[in-house]
């Protein structure tokens, strides 16, 4: 910046307002900084500025897995929100192990982010409460453990109480339960509403029905098939979570299963048969957790409210059999 000032024949400060694009710099002195940036190839040095902020331009978002089309979608968002502020988004994946949380997230963290957006895996977070006295953390689809902090998170219950109620309400009556093991607080939130759907249908929950090993190819096989042997099998099913219904619809198409899945994904409706799902809107989420911590990020000391649950509705398709 030293070298662009003496060439230009101005102050650093000027180069810093005309590199920052300050309307309130002449014309003139505009242009021969320019050249002068462009003479010497001139970029700020970022990690400077950081050191004299003590604090990075920067945002966080630590999700499961960045294929997932649902994580995906809340990283896009967010990076919608920052860069309309100018602020860079830095990504992490976490995976499926709850031990690999920690140490990802304090990676992310010690840069001095202006804000973190988490989606967890791990079921304690008490340990990031330090953390969130100079850094706002919002938690996206899943609720924090031992920490009061921003989270937004859609109506599993409802949502899947919804698709339940759906394929009851046409005659179903042995209905499985298919999720995996990556999603524990949200997929106990499903099944809670799946449970209260039969329930209300005076209907008892078979434990046989129910299928938590459905999160890969191989597992949704194993399940179905063992669904399929029971005495009394179903004829329909309720998915947990797009993943599990990616990787169960083979197997449900060619059992000839009714199924409805928790969480629209790209080309469900351009299956044969067209997916039936309860949509939920993750850049909604992703939006949502960003703004509010940069809301929390400019005025530290205002007054939010800690839970946001987005409502979720059903889109029908031909997979559910029913219209």
């Amino acid at each position: 910046m030293q070298d662009v000032a003496q060439r230009a024949g101005v102050s650093a400060k000027t180069v810093s307002r005309v590199f920052n694009d300050d309307p309130h710099v002449l014309p003139e002195t505009r242009t021969r900084v320019e050249e002068a940036m462009r003479s010497l190839n001139y970029v700020p040095n970022v990690l400077a500025r950081t050191f004299r902020a003590g604090r990075s331009t920067s945002v966080g978002v630590a999700v499961p897995d960045v294929v997932d089309p649902f994580f995906a979608a809340i990283v896009r968002a967010v990076e919608r929100v920052c860069s309309a502020s100018g602020i860079t988004t830095l990504v992490a994946s976490i995976g499926d192990d709850p031990a690999r949380e920690r140490p990802v997230l304090e990676a992310l963290l010690r840069t001095q982010l202006m804000g973190l957006i988490l989606a967890p895996v791990a079921a304690d977070h008490a340990w990031l409460a330090p953390w969130t006295e100079h850094t706002p953390i919002e938690f996206v689809d899943r609720a924090p453990v031992d920490l009061d902090a921003d989270s937004f998170v859609e109506d599993d219950r409802h949502g899947s109480y919804l698709a339940t109620h759906h394929l009851l309400q046409h005659g179903h009556r042995r209905v499985a339960f298919l999720g995996d093991q990556t999603h524990p607080p949200s997929t106990r939130r499903r099944l809670d509403g799946y449970t209260e759907a039969l329930a209300d249908a005076g209907l008892p929950l078979d434990e046989q029905l129910i299928a938590f090993d459905a999160g890969s190819d191989d597992g949704a096989g194993r399940e179905l098939e063992r669904l399929a042997r029971l005495a009394d099998p179903p004829t329909a099913a309720f998915s947990s979570n797009a993943r599990v219904t990616m990787h169960s619809f083979t197997g449900l198409k060619t059992a000839g299963l009714a199924f409805v899945g928790f969480g629209d994904f790209p080309m469900a409706d351009r299956l044969t048969p067209a997916v039936s799902v309860i949509d939920q809107d993750p850049a909604r989420l992703g939006q949502l957790a960003a703004t509010r911590a940069l809301q929390r990020f400019n005025a530290p000391d205002a007054r939010y409210e800690h839970s946001t649950v987005v409502p979720v509705g059903l889109t029908v398709r031909d997979s559910c059999g029913l219209h």
